[in-house]
């Protein structure tokens, strides 16, 4: 059974009204936000209530995929078009015709097999590697990234009519913490899920364990959620939660919102480095969060920190 989209927030239920709007359309959608929010449960809401319901729902990490096969993967190739090819393969895009495509990580893509994406999505036709003649192939796809693909096109690493082609309808998935309300409702879901599951008594949240789940900011977002409620099965079953009980981090002090600058002066790149380290804690790691607290895009804080490392 596929999982429920649980949730209430203004800003999650906009997301879903957007969804269903497009479902019944056969327009390519691209969904955007933060790892663990969800992506892949909107792709199978968008599926599920189209008229493709029926017909196949794959899912495909784009990032998980060998950069030599790729193009095999998705496009399909005939017998000995490459050394291991042993038999015809349809690719994932024909695999799934009649039904719904998601490329998850759709930015991980190489440029090869951008161009040949958006041939598909112009013109329906699919090129299989070792075959002269292209094929057809009646499947939608449901892009998905948490990337800023507008800066992957200014850096040259992502197609601009590709990404054109892909923001035909654009929808963001809200990170938790900003989906207000929305953290008590899903650990409920996830301690009666995993109790089950687990064949264990359900824990319970105490009101100080409540506030401090709310306090936290979640750069895991629902994933994060969902496994720190399992844990909470498995180690503390039946038992009252209390906020010591939770494994997370102790929340950071506060910052100065300005700054001086010293009569001696300082090492602008150290302060920089500095920053960027404390914007890394204070999202748990989390790049995409880390960036957005510094007011910059996920490529740019990659490459400042490359740079300054």
């Amino acid at each position: 059974m596929n999982p429920p989209v649980i949730g209430r927030s203004a800003a999650l239920e906009s997301a879903l009204r957007t969804a269903r709007l497009v479902a019944p359309t056969d327009a390519t959608v691209l969904l955007t936000g933060e790892t663990g929010t969800g992506k892949e449960v909107a792709a199978r809401l968008i599926h599920e209530s189209s008229r493709r319901a029926g017909e196949p729902f794959i899912a495909v990490n784009c990032s998980a995929l060998p950069e030599a096969l790729v193009e095999a993967e998705l496009f399909g190739h005939r017998r000995g078009a490459f050394s291991g090819a042993t038999q015809d393969s349809l690719g994932k895009i024909r695999a799934a015709s009649g039904g719904t495509l998601l490329l998850d990580e759709v930015g991980d893509l190489p440029l090869a097999a951008q161009a040949k994406l958006l041939r598909f999505l112009e013109s329906g036709e699919v090129q299989p590697l070792g075959e002269s003649r292209a094929a057809r192939g009646d499947t939608r796809v449901v892009a998905a990234t948490n990337r800023d693909l507008m800066s992957a096109v200014g850096a040259g690493r992502f197609r601009e009519d590709l990404f054109y082609r892909l923001h035909v309808v654009p929808i963001e998935l809200p990170p938790l913490r900003e989906r207000d309300g929305d953290v008590a409702l899903l650990a409920a879901h996830f301690l009666a899920r995993f109790a089950e599951q687990h064949d264990r008594p359900a824990p319970r949240l105490g009101k100080c364990a409540l506030k401090r789940l709310h306090a936290h900011a979640w750069p895991g977002n629902v994933r994060e959620l969902r496994n720190l409620c399992e844990r909470l099965v498995i180690l503390h079953p039946g038992s009252t939660i209390e906020a010591a009980m939770l494994p997370l981090p102790a929340a950071a002090p506060a910052s100065p919102a300005g700054l001086a600058l010293p009569a001696e002066g300082l090492d602008i790149f150290a302060l920089e480095r500095s920053l960027m380290a404390q914007a890394l804690a204070l999202a748990g790691g989390n790049q995409s969060h880390a960036a957005r607290l510094l007011g910059m895009s996920r490529d740019r804080f990659l490459y400042r920190l490359r740079k300054g490392t």
